[in-house]
């Protein structure tokens, strides 16, 4: 049976998702501006593990209330294939773009297990024999000299099992309108907890596929779904459909991204779009498949 929402068709298929690694660090700063740029840079090209050494964004903006030093801030979620690639990834990155950042300090947002990953303990070189630690509650925290003060970075950080690449797909009539539903279900998709979008402003305009003609080429452009290559490859898209836009979710936890994919879809069901669809490989790249119809049914 066809599913419609808003006269909008909702394809009876899955999105294929694989499970990550995953860790949260809290950024705060002296102002939400300050914050909010530490977050975005450290963030930045983290799209895809296709070609990135992480997938990151900003999951929320964080009153001085909800961080440990009082102070406003945001969290940032990323996602790597193992907590060794994580490890390296989050320090490189804490230590480029949330040290060099003014007024900014980081620390670790989820619950610290067996299972952590070491960040102000290895940043903390950069004081050059100056750096000062403190034990608060049973967590050690580094102070590290630097030119506006110190640089405060909690030692470890607590890891947990992600769930990445969970999608949905719009196909539409024209750009403006498909551009203009899919920003209206990223708007929707951010309020949800637990998840982050990776793509640039939450939306992949060059979906891939697994594999390329060339051999080097671990992915390549998503033939399928181009409007321009109708005709020529074996098109997936309705006649009339002339633009597709791809949102990708990654989560803490299977139902996050699962919530965040009914809320996406619900909210992308706009004038314009004649389909919502996902992305998969039949099975064979990830062992989650969320199905569209089943999760507006619980969601």
């Amino acid at each position: 049976m066809t599913i419609a929402i808003n006269g909008v068709a909702i394809a009876d298929t899955f999105a294929e998702a694989f499970p990550m690694t995953a860790a949260r660090a809290i950024i705060t700063a002296d102002t939400p501006t300050w914050a909010e740029i530490a977050g975005r840079t450290m963030s930045g090209y983290a799209t895809s593990v296709i070609a990135c050494d992480a997938e990151a964004a900003i999951e929320r903006v964080l009153t001085p209330e909800e961080t440990p030093d009082g102070r406003p801030g945001v969290s940032v979620l990323l996602f790597a294939f193992s907590r060794d690639a994580l490890e390296k990834a989050l320090m490189n990155r804490v230590g480029q773009c949330v040290m060099t950042c003014p007024t900014t300090a980081c620390y670790n947002g989820l619950p610290l297990g067996e299972k952590t990953i070491n960040v102000g303990g290895r940043l903390r070189y950069f004081g050059d024999g100056w750096q000062i630690s403190k034990r608060l509650e049973g967590k050690r925290y580094w102070r590290i000299p630097v030119m506006d003060g110190d640089f405060t970075c909690e030692e470890v950080f607590g890891t947990t099992k992600g769930v990445a690449g969970g999608n949905i797909i719009l196909l539409g009539i024209n750009p403006a309108e498909t551009l203009a539903a899919t920003e209206a279900a990223v708007i929707a998709m951010r309020a949800c907890p637990d998840v982050i979008l990776p793509f640039p402003g939450g939306i992949a305009r060059s979906g891939s596929k697994v594999g390329s003609k060339y051999k080097k080429l671990r992915a390549s452009t998503n033939t399928a779904f181009s409007p321009g290559l109708r005709g020529l490859v074996d098109s997936v898209l309705p006649p009339e459909v002339q633009c597709v836009y791809e949102i990708v979710i990654d989560g803490l936890t299977l139902e996050s991204v699962e919530r965040a994919t009914a809320v996406g879809i619900r909210a992308g069901a706009l004038p314009g779009i004649v389909e919502i669809t996902a992305g998969n490989y039949g099975g064979k790249l990830g062992p989650f498949h969320i199905r569209l119809p089943d999760v507006l049914t619980r969601y």
